[in-house]
C-alpha cells in the first residue's frame, strides 16, 4: 500500500480530523509527483541502518538528520506548536520527513490552490519541494516520531503566506506552469 491522499473539505472542524470530502476525492501518487512531492515507503525498524534510506540520502545529498517526538507529554507548549505547524507557509529548501512511529497529515496546495491532505504513517517518507505552500498537523492519535532530513545545515524558517516574493516560490510556480 502506498500513500493515501485526498482533497480536503472546507470544514472548520478540528484540524486533526481527516477532512475528506463526501464523496471522497482521492489523489494519486502520480498527481502528487506533478506537484513535486516525492514519496518512499521504507522500513522504520531498520531506521538509520536501512541501506535504502542511505541510498536516498546519498543521491539527494541529505547530509543532516535529527529525530523529533511530537506528543503532548513530551513537547512543551504542545497545543501552540501544533497550531503554528498548521499555519500555511513555504520553505526556501525541501522539507523532508520520515515517519518512524505514529501518524499525521501534510497538507499541500495543488495548482488551483486547493488543499490536498496526505496521510503519513509509520514507514512513509516524503519530500516537499522548496516553495510549495503547505502545513502539518498531527491526526487524532496525537503522536508522531519523525526523522527530519536536510541538505547541509538545517534552516527551519517558515515563510507564512503570502510569500510569493521569494525566489524558491517563483521557481516552484514556474515548475508548476511548465508541467511535465
Amino acid at each position: 500500500m502506498g500513500i493515501e491522499a485526498w482533497y480536503m473539505d472546507n470544514s472548520d472542524d478540528d484540524q486533526r480530523k481527516p477532512h475528506k470530502r463526501q464523496p471522497n476525492i482521492a489523489v494519486t501518487l502520480q498527481e502528487l509527483e506533478k506537484l513535486g512531492v516525492l514519496y518512499w515507503k521504507l522500513d522504520p525498524d531498520k531506521s538509520e541502518d536501512d541501506p535504502e534510506l542511505q541510498k536516498i540520502r546519498k543521491e539527494r545529498n541529505y547530509s543532516w538528520m535529527d529525530i523529533v517526538n511530537l506528543h503532548k507529554d513530551t513537547m512543551p507548549n504542545y497545543e501552540e506548536k501544533i497550531k503554528s505547524f498548521y499555519q500555511e507557509h513555504i520553505h526556501l529548501d525541501e522539507e523532508i520527513r520520515y515517519i518512524l512511529a505514529g501518524s499525521g497529515y501534510f497538507d499541500v496546495r495543488d495548482k488551483e490552490d486547493k488543499w490536498i491532505r496526505i496521510a503519513m504513517k509509520k514507514g512513509d517518507m516524503i519530500t516537499l519541494p522548496a516553495g510549495i505552500y503547505h502545513r502539518f498537523t498531527l491526526d487524532e492519535n496525537n503522536y508522531v516520531k519523525a526523522m527530519r532530513l536536510f541538505v547541509g545545515e538545517p534552516v527551519w524558517t517558515p515563510h507564512y503566506r503570502p510569500a510569493d516574493e521569494f525566489e524558491a516560490r517563483k521557481k516552484y510556480v514556474q515548475f508548476l506552469n511548465e508541467g511535465f
